[in-house]
């Protein structure tokens, strides 16, 4: 398809300095399709390329069409495709694996070698159309709100902390209430956890949405210890699961305070620096860490498609929408916090 269409673009390497454009429609592979985007949604790796932290000074290279968590239908269909299909409703995993390297090989794609991601590496969802590897579509539901269908990416982070643990009918505290964090409580609701302790800092916005979501209490940690708090409630024993979602120090060894022996710390938050704990606690307490990374491929994604058919309600996290050409005023929300998820409508 030739032609031009609107962008929000990351122009330069500095804060900001993103804007919407007229660019040339993407050109697509034999094994891709284009996608004609019908709703994108503003992740906290689009927040760090916006400010232009550390990380971003290394991976970014504008000019950049940001975004990675989409939904839309099929406008073209590549060659060397053999089941998409012009019309499909989609959405789809952001990362797109090698196929050859050791964890692809073993049954790992999530933590692929040599991994390239929509929006970070190549032009991404910010737009009205994005090219992507067929391979790497989900086909949605008819009638998958568009609403759910976008947040599929970040839900599958949540999805992947919640079920790697064993958070059915026990006593589990999620750290960090994040729109990902606050996709987790709504999942441990569903899926039927015992009690849910959802502990965040200051934000009142979210804490707010964290009780929505379906937390049983959720602590402020700027004005109570959720160490005296879990271990008050819970008795003296503390939790089976700790889900920590906020890349927070103080968090972590919160989560290790107030875990079970023989329990589990999940971990999906980055830490902007090395972070120091009791290893000799997790050691005594015969407790284990694991380190979450995206999804699983695609297991996670089919878990998604189970939630929705059961009913799970994630409508309260999606909080705001804008039209693509007030991606400034969307990001500036997403800076304050006041918000939980955030869509764009191209």
């Amino acid at each position: 398809m030739k032609g031009k269409m609107r962008a929000a673009v990351k122009t330069k390497p500095a804060f900001g300095s993103i804007q919407v454009k007229k660019v040339d429609i993407p050109a697509i592979e034999p094994d891709e399709v284009l996608v004609k985007l019908k709703i994108a949604s503003i992740c906290g790796t689009d927040m760090h390329i916006y400010e232009w932290d550390a990380w971003s000074q290394k991976r970014i290279k504008p000019p950049l069409v940001q975004g990675h968590e989409w939904a839309g239908e099929v406008a073209e269909v590549g060659s060397a495709c053999t089941w998409a299909k012009v019309g499909d409703y989609v959405s789809g995993e952001g990362h797109i694996n090698c196929g050859h390297c050791y964890q692809c090989r073993t049954g790992n794609p999530h933590v692929c070698e040599n991994v390239t991601i929509l929006g970070i590496d190549r032009p991404g969802s910010f737009a009205e159309y994005m090219p992507v590897p067929e391979r790497n579509l989900i086909k949605n539901d008819a009638d998958l709100p568009l609403e759910y269908a976008t947040i599929q990416d970040p839900l599958g982070n949540a999805v992947y902390t919640v079920f790697n643990g064993d958070c059915v009918a026990r006593d589990v505290a999620i750290f960090g209430l994040g729109p990902i964090g606050l996709m987790a409580v709504a999942v441990c609701r569903h899926i039927g956890a015992k009690r849910i302790f959802a502990v965040g800092h200051k934000n009142e916005y979210r804490i707010r949405l964290a009780k929505k979501m379906g937390a049983d209490r959720v602590i402020k940690s700027s004005e109570e210890d959720p160490i005296e708090v879990i271990m008050d409630e819970t008795g003296g024993q503390g939790v089976d699961e700790a889900l920590e979602f906020s890349g927070g120090e103080d968090a972590l060894k919160q989560a290790l305070k107030v875990l079970k022996s023989a329990g589990h710390i999940q971990i999906l938050g980055f830490y902007a620096k090395p972070v120091t704990i009791d290893i000799d606690s997790l050691t005594t307490k015969g407790a284990s860490i694991h380190g979450i990374h995206g999804r699983r491929m695609f297991e996670d994604w089919y878990r998604m498609q189970g939630l929705f058919k059961s009913g799970i309600n994630l409508m309260p996290v999606i909080t705001h929408k804008f039209p693509l050409d007030d991606i400034a005023d969307a990001m500036e929300l997403m800076r304050s916090g006041d918000c939980g998820k955030v869509a764009l409508l191209p």
